[in-house]
């Protein structure tokens, strides 16, 4: 049979007074003795406050007062002539009492939760002379409570994490509900935790809140995260007992269990012969599913042809190996390289060992490509002497220039005439040959500075385009026409421009300086 409102309100009342009565007959025996209290034309006697412990159920909902008990003294024969009074906390206002029999009464539906007990003060009165009877008492009415709370997590929503390919039973994180009904009375505040949401990966612990994992070896880099829904129900769990929920995100923290693997067994680049030195050839990187410390890398040369003339280093931001030139390429001399490389892990965990190697290998292929170079003297120096006698078409001196690259291409010469305006000088296209096209005066101008053009003609087109030049100082000396051709060698000084520069432009100049002192005969 259901029981409505009305009535479980009415069975309570039942049980309070069950209670209230085996309370009273509990507290005869402990009565509070007063001291003896004397009126005129009566004899001394002893008199005493008699009542039982008082309870209230809190949240009554009945439209009558609730009986909460009795106050009698034992001076009170029943003959209407003894008032009772009441005072203090709730008097008059939430409790109140029948002047003639004692009956208390609430009158209010009271909340355990906001105040657990009230403090009274009653006085039986003779009606006739409004004189106590008996010395003031205090007593105290405890409000009864009824489960009508439920578990509450005042922390949640929660937040942890735990480290993946943790064992059975690695512990996460606590929760805890609290529950407002009284922990003294019943089980209406009694805990008991259970998950709604998170099986079979994690599991709470009934009593304590502990939620801990339930299965073995997960991998943060299958599911990283994962919602826990966590109950908390009163009256250790059983039917009808209140219940309150908590969403728990556990995060799978990383640790080293994966090895760095390179995508691709080798891989082949081409690079420049011109390319500068400290310039990137290529990036790699080897594949780490972990993240963080755990998946830094160093990367290494450790075996080919190519030390010394490349090296690696990582990339902390993205963990890539970086390929850079630490020598010149040259084409002519070598045309490729083969690396053997290797990645390994910084911070390997002991732990998974097993899991490994934690290090990989590839092979780079590194194919130099040939880079139309200009033109090059053949000699660093070259010295000129020359009579201011000398006739027209006397040979001074050859410069000598080649084509570096494997085409060996012709090469031409010709003298810059924004140097030699006044023409002194001409120069034999194929052979280099340089000899005077007027006649010297040393006392006019015993030093000439003229440039000389070296082209190479282009592969892919008739027209010549490579240039190097060399700046040239010629002085006139008198000296006889004998003069052995020892004497008449050229200089030539060829300034040792940057490679890199001069193959990175279509059109260069390259000077060299050739000086011939005057010689006094």
């Amino acid at each position: 049979m259901k029981l409505g409102k009305v009535e479980f309100c009415h069975l309570l009342q039942i049980i309070a007074l069950f209670l209230c009565l085996s309370g009273m007959n509990q507290a005869e025996p402990s009565r509070s003795r007063s001291k003896p209290y004397f009126q005129s034309g009566r004899t001394r006697t002893k008199r005493s406050w008699v009542w039982n412990q008082f309870f209230v159920l809190e949240e009554y909902m009945g439209t009558d007062p609730l009986y909460v008990g009795k106050l009698h003294s034992d001076v009170d024969k029943g003959d209407g002539s003894i008032k009772y009074i009441l005072s203090g906390e709730g008097a008059s206002s939430i409790f109140i009492i029948d002047e003639n029999t004692g009956d208390i009464h609430a009158t209010k539906r009271l909340d355990r939760e906001e105040q657990a007990y009230y403090t009274l003060r009653a006085q039986a009165l003779d009606r006739l002379t409004n004189k106590p009877v008996e010395p003031e008492s205090e007593f105290v009415i405890k409000i009864q409570d009824i489960n009508d709370n439920e578990p509450k997590f005042l922390d949640g929503p929660y937040t942890a994490g735990v480290p993946e390919m943790s064992p059975v039973g690695t512990s996460v994180v606590q929760v805890t509900a609290t529950d407002a009904d009284d922990p003294t009375y019943g089980n209406s505040a009694r805990v008991v935790y259970s998950i709604l949401q998170g099986q079979p990966y994690f599991s709470v612990e009934p009593k304590t809140g502990v939620i801990k994992t339930a299965l073995p070896n997960m991998d943060r880099e299958a599911k990283d995260q994962y919602l826990l829904v966590i109950q908390a129900k009163d009256m250790v769990g059983q039917n009808g007992g209140l219940s309150g929920t908590t969403s728990v995100t556990v995060t799978l923290t990383d640790v080293n269990d994966n090895p760095p693997r390179f995508p691709r067994r080798s891989y082949q680049y081409n690079v420049p012969e011109s390319l500068p030195v400290a310039s990137v050839v290529a990036r790699i990187k080897a594949a780490d599913a972990d993240v963080g410390p755990n998946a830094e890398m160093e990367y290494k040369i450790v075996d080919g042809d190519g030390l010394g003339v490349f090296k690696i280093s990582v990339d902390k931001d993205t963990q890539e190996g970086i390929i850079t030139i630490q020598k010149e390429l040259d084409f002519e001399a070598k045309t490729s390289y083969t690396l053997r490389i290797e990645a390994a892990n910084m911070h390997v965990d002991p732990r998974f060992l097993s899991l490994g190697p934690f290090n990989d290998m590839t092979t780079v292929k590194i194919i130099v490509e040939d880079v139309d170079e200009p033109p090059m003297f053949t000699s660093r120096l070259y010295s000129m002497v020359v009579s201011e006698a000398a006739k027209v078409g006397t040979i001074i001196g050859t410069v000598a220039a080649h084509d570096p690259d494997a085409s060996n291409s012709p090469v031409r010469y010709s003298i810059d005439r924004n140097t030699d305006l006044e023409r002194y000088f001409n120069i034999d296209a194929n052979s280099g040959v340089i000899t005077t096209a007027k006649s010297l005066d040393r006392e006019t101008n015993a030093v000439h500075n003229i440039t000389v053009l070296a082209m190479e003609k282009s592969e892919s087109s008739t027209d010549w385009e490579r240039i190097c030049s060399h700046h040239l100082s010629l002085t006139s000396m008198t000296m006889p026409l004998s003069l052995p051709w020892s004497m008449r060698q050229l200089s030539v000084k060829m300034l040792n421009l940057d490679r890199s520069y001069r193959k990175s432009v279509q059109l260069i100049k390259m000077t060299h300086q050739m000086a011939i002192s005057s010689i006094s005969v």
